[in-house]
């Protein structure tokens, strides 16, 4: 790997990344920061004020420098070089590997719009690409018998298969004509939300919008006769009213996270990188990989 290249890729970065894609519109003295939820921001106007006390663009980008600057710009050096090494070896990362894991960090979320889903998302697989590309490489010379292997995947394969399961909110309501209400309300914009904490008859899950979370469709827990109904449902839409046990029924479908489950041969180098990080009691950390590029930057001793 080129001294030079790195370099460069290394200065390209710190331009483009660290200050968050800033570009100056010299007419009007400002930033824009070209990230999506993103400010403008004026040079010359303080970007905070405390009881009066402004605090100005210079001495946020000090702060920023003196405390964050080191370690920003090791983690930003550390993903080039893990991309640029799983490159060269072709270490890629499964999609259906990706989505798994994407979904079981979804389903730890509370309610998210799609705007925010997908802005998640994209951080997420980011990341996970990047934590089990460096865990490929940390581990790529440790062997692991096959044996071994087969005997992990058989006590602990399932851990690596994800669930089937449906974000549900809900409204129950005493008869069709209450419900039909609702529906009227739901097509005029109402929010659902609200909507439940008006209407609803389920006491625990009213004060909280009628919002029952993530359940996996296998579990005793979830509602009787509402896997059949979202199936057929969009995320983020509302079902028709429908009769159960407590009453009437209205769902609201958030997001239907679907089954993953994975073969021996589909999982294998992936169990293969977690045993060896466990029996060689490695961290999950670039540091050894640097001494395979000729890496130069601004904190070097």
């Amino acid at each position: 790997m080129s001294k030079r290249l790195l370099l460069g890729i290394v200065i390209v970065l710190v331009i483009t990344n660290i200050a968050t894609f800033i570009y100056w519109n010299k007419s009007e003295n400002t930033i824009i920061d070209s990230k999506e939820s993103g400010p403008v921001i004026n040079k010359k106007k303080p970007v905070a004020s405390v009881n009066g006390k402004d605090i100005f663009y210079e001495d946020w980008m000090r702060h920023l420098r003196l405390n964050n600057g080191e370690s920003q710009l090791k983690s930003m050096i550390d993903q080039e070089l893990v991309r640029q090494l799983a490159k060269e070896r072709e270490l890629e990362i499964s999609e259906k590997m990706i989505q798994k894991e994407i979904s079981m960090l979804t389903a730890a979320q509370g309610i998210m719009s799609k705007e925010e889903s997908k802005r998640a998302e994209k951080l997420w697989r980011e990341k996970l690409i990047y934590r089990y590309q460096l865990q490929l490489l940390l581990t790529e010379d440790v062997k692991i018998p096959e044996d071994q292997l087969q005997r992990y995947y058989e006590e602990y394969g399932d851990q690596y298969n994800f669930s089937a399961s449906m974000q549900l909110s809900h409204i129950i309501v005493e008869d069709l004509s209450t419900a039909k209400k609702v529906i009227r309300d739901l097509e005029a914009d109402a929010d659902f939300d609200l909507l439940a904490r008006e209407y609803s008859l389920d006491e625990e899950t009213r004060n909280k919008g009628g919002y029952l979370g993530y359940i996996y469709t296998n579990s005793q827990f979830f509602p009787e006769g509402y896997e059949e109904i979202a199936l057929q449902m969009d995320d983020h839409s509302y079902s028709k009213p429908f009769s159960t046990d407590e009453g009437v029924a209205i769902i609201f479908l958030h997001r239907h996270l679907p089954e993953i489950t994975f073969t021996y041969e589909e999982i294998k180098k992936y169990m293969k990188s977690e045993i060896a990080m466990l029996e060689t009691n490695q961290t999950l950390t670039a540091d050894p990989l640097w001494k395979e590029a000729e890496v130069q930057w601004l904190y070097e001793e």
